[in-house]
């Protein structure tokens, strides 16, 4: 079991994060692997699962949900090709921690939180970690957040069958949304490119298993 009483102990960590997990997996994206590195996971989670927080596994953060896993954090945000002047959306903010590794690499995120106290949470610690470009949003993220569209980049933290229709309005001609599509048992990451046209070319990537993406275009509970 780790322990990070020692600051240069979790900066350890976080180094040896990016060079043997994600380097190995082939996260390739100079960018990404920086902004992993600069984010401190630990912030993110539940103080019973601080020795766990650098260890490439979900981890419970309450309220059902959990922190996804580091890799799949970054393999998210490399596939989202996220540009240094993008706006991009994040659906399923959860602890806030990939909102603050997105906001590494662009201009501006706007982070949609289902549950209050998660969304409280998230808004607090990115407060406390003085991450001022990050807006978290208390709403149903399968509507999006219209009044800030279009985003050149969109990434949903939750698995769903289909991609919502308002998110695929909300995202900008030439922008990715990133998703997690399937069934609740396992799902594709998956990317969505809607060119200037507004035709859209799906993506199949990683096999995945996401918590389910909840509201009015996601799973009801009878359907789990």
């Amino acid at each position: 079991m780790a322990s990070f009483e020692n600051p240069r102990t979790r900066v350890d960590a976080r180094r040896e994060m990016v060079e043997q997990q994600l380097k190995p997996r082939g996260i390739r994206d100079e960018r990404v692997l920086a902004a992993m590195l600069g984010v401190p996971r630990h912030a993110f989670v539940r103080a019973q699962s601080d020795p766990f927080a650098y260890e490439d596994r979900a981890l419970g953060i309450g309220a059902g949900q959990t922190i996804s896993q580091p890799y799949m954090v970054a393999r998210a945000c490399e596939l989202a090709e996220l540009g240094p002047g993008d706006r991009a959306l994040e659906i399923g903010a959860g602890s806030g921690y990939q909102a603050a590794v997105m906001a590494q690499l662009c201009a501006r995120v706007v982070a949609v939180e289902l549950l209050p106290e998660l969304a409280a949470s998230a808004a607090r610690v990115l407060n406390e970690l003085a991450i001022r470009n990050v807006r978290v949003v208390r709403g149903d993220g399968t509507r999006g957040c219209p009044e800030e569209a279009p985003y050149s980049a969109i990434v949903v933290a939750a698995g769903a069958p289909e991609v919502p229709t308002a998110l695929l309005d909300q995202l900008a001609p030439g922008g990715r949304l990133v998703m997690p599509i399937g069934p609740s048992e396992l799902q594709e990451l998956t990317v969505l490119r809607k060119d200037t046209r507004g035709t859209i070319a799906r993506e199949p990537h990683d096999a995945c298993r996401y918590v389910p993406l909840r509201g009015a275009g996601g799973w009801t509970d009878h359907e789990l």
